[in-house]
């Protein structure tokens, strides 16, 4: 089981208006918060840290195809729930990946998921359980 997950962002105030209300539709919830981060939990006892980056390491981009973290994925109870996901997506003009195969973007009709973005371009994926 994961216990946590600890996210350096470069805009805390646009990172906790983008991850706070999204990851809310799959049981996150802002549990703490402090001058340079937050905390998203969800009931199972697995939380996501989100800190600003500090100035002095802010001239490294983060890229998903580099060496580190590729993507976060979370499971969504069936496939209406990622489709108020991806409908939430669209009315806030979040970056979604692969619009044009949604919601079968890694192939054949068993895998229902949505692929976006959050503001630092790190990818999330919603993908429908079963």
């Amino acid at each position: 089981m994961l216990h946590h997950v600890e996210i350096y962002v470069s805009d805390l105030a646009l990172s906790r208006a983008f991850w706070t209300p999204l990851l809310a539709h799959v049981g996150y919830l802002e549990t703490d918060h402090w001058e340079n981060g937050f905390t998203l939990k969800a009931a199972q006892e697995t939380y996501l840290t989100f800190v600003h980056v500090e100035d002095r390491h802010a001239d490294r981009p983060y890229h998903r195809c580099a060496v580190g973290l590729n993507h976060l994925a979370f499971t969504v109870p069936d496939r209406a729930g990622v489709d108020t996901l991806h409908q939430f997506c669209v009315e806030q003009n979040i970056s979604r990946l692969y619009e044009d195969r949604y919601p079968f973007a890694n192939g054949g009709s068993d895998y229902y998921a949505l692929f976006i973005e959050d503001p630092d371009r790190i990818k999330v994926e919603f993908v429908a359980k079963g």
